[in-house]
């Protein structure tokens, strides 16, 4: 059974920094590339970034370019973001994505119920 459970989400200030992991089970995670997608409220989910199966290959959404970082640790079977200047309109649900294939990174199927990100003064 496919798991993704995101953590280290809260309340940060605008220009804060949060680390987001997700913790992947019930598949070979390191055949497979991993998303980082948010949702804020009323609008639809976005990718954030993806990386490809040995962590080689990063993407990045314009908005989070150069400040957010995406890695994996392939031994641990997680996935990380680190989030540095955070803006206001950062405010989502962060979840992790696994890709519908393994080895391809044209499209991701499941996502975990994610973790809340604020950021607000």
């Amino acid at each position: 059974q496919v798991q993704l459970v995101e953590s280290g989400g809260g309340l940060v200030q605008p220009g804060g920094s949060l680390t987001l992991s997700c913790a992947a089970s019930g598949f070979p995670f390191s055949r497979y590339y991993m998303w980082w997608v948010r949702q804020a409220p009323g609008k639809e989910m976005e990718w954030v970034s993806r990386l490809n199966i040995d962590g080689s290959r990063l993407l990045y959404a314009d908005p989070v370019k150069g400040r957010f970082t995406i890695s994996r640790d392939n031994a641990k079977n997680i996935v990380y973001l680190k989030m540095d200047n955070l803006k206001i309109e950062d405010t989502a649900v962060y979840s992790c994505a696994k890709a519908r294939v393994p080895d391809s990174g044209s499209a991701y199927d499941f996502w975990g119920k994610g973790t809340q990100v604020t950021v607000s003064s």
